[in-house]
């Protein structure tokens, strides 16, 4: 089966059914009345709600979701806790349904907007900007993101009983990851911001504690294992360590999890093949879109190589020590005692 996603970057957004342009002080205000507490320094104060600390910049667009977005039972959601193989698993989503217009070997063939031109972020909308009212035509697999917890997506999403796929990674990894992102992000506000940010030993701390964006960990990992062990047809549960370790085999059932598995034909001529060619690390973050290009979210530019910084597993220890990785492994453990999940 071969699908084709007609995707353009210049497309207007578009009123989608529902969605209300009140102004966005209904929500500042919902927002002061939560609980909160000081985040990692240089961001925000984190609030929480349904039990989970975020960030004002993603708890807005997520209670407009709340009360706007309507999910359709043929929509698909990747997804995850920020900084555990996001950007990898948009970008194999992406290719993988929109393979009929896979580009060739020397990118002589294009004829759509693809990961090419586009960092994966542009390509698949992410529920708490509210992209969801972006013009996405063509599309026989309507593919959205989100990082919010399983407890915190708009009610419509668990009711329309669509397809959730979502993606856990080491807490070290990931907390490394989401520190040097952070960081980044902060810098390129202001120059001078940098030298405020958290130290990563401040910032471990937190983490530790839960306090981190759409934290705690554990608790945002938990409510789709849970989730997924309900309805597993419905939520396709996987590590960003076996998809390391396998990629092939994971392409191939986010494939069939999608509704569009690769027939006999396609695996013959490699389309398997070429679409982890496609997105691999390497490839992605040599592309000049990766290199040099930016995109904006709610105002703020970031730079597109901000997704790219090294993709491995382990590397943790080049940042952590022995002890602060003993130290989460155990909070883990303890964490997801009883649910049958590991890392």
């Amino acid at each position: 089966m071969s699908l084709e996603m007609e995707f353009s970057t210049t497309s207007k957004p578009i009123p989608a059914s529902g969605i209300s342009p009140e102004s966005p002080q209904k929500y500042v205000e919902e927002i002061s009345q939560l609980p909160k507490e000081k985040g990692w320094r240089g961001l925000q104060e984190l609030f929480l709600y349904k039990n989970f600390w975020l960030y004002p910049v993603f708890l807005e667009g997520a209670l407009h979701a709340r009360d706007h977005f309507q999910a359709q039972p043929t929509d698909i959601f990747l997804c995850s806790s920020m900084k555990t193989g996001t950007t990898w698993l948009k970008a194999l989503s992406f290719t993988i349904a929109t393979r009929g217009h896979l580009p060739s070997d020397d990118g002589s063939d294009m004829t759509t907007v693809s990961l090419r031109t586009a960092v994966p972020h542009d390509c698949i909308p992410f529920l708490e900007f509210n992209e969801y009212s972006t013009a996405v035509t063509g599309s026989e697999i309507p593919l959205f993101a989100s990082h919010l917890p399983y407890t915190c997506l708009p009610k419509s999403i668990i009711d329309s009983d669509c397809k959730i796929a979502y993606i856990c990674r080491d807490p070290k990894d990931t907390f490394v990851s989401m520190w040097f992102f952070l960081r980044k992000f902060v810098a390129g506000k202001n120059s001078t911001d940098v030298e405020s940010f958290s130290s990563i030993d401040e910032a471990f701390e937190l983490f530790c504690k839960g306090l981190s964006s759409h934290g705690p960990y554990w608790k945002h990992i938990l409510g789709y294992w849970e989730a997924s062990k309900r309805r597993p047809e419905k939520i396709l549960f996987l590590k960003y360590e076996d998809l390391v370790e396998d990629t092939q085999l994971w392409v191939k059932k986010l494939a069939e999890f999608f509704g569009c598995p690769f027939s006999a034909e396609e695996e013959r001529e490699g389309v398997v093949e070429r679409v982890v060619k496609e997105c691999s690390f390497e490839s992605l973050r040599n592309l000049e879109v990766n290199r040099s290009g930016k995109h904006e979210k709610r105002g703020r530019a970031i730079e597109n190589s901000a997704y790219f910084r090294k993709g491995v597993v382990g590397d943790w220890r080049n940042h952590l020590t022995d002890e602060m990785g003993k130290k989460i492994d155990v909070i883990m453990e303890e964490k997801l005692m009883g649910s049958g999940f590991t890392f």
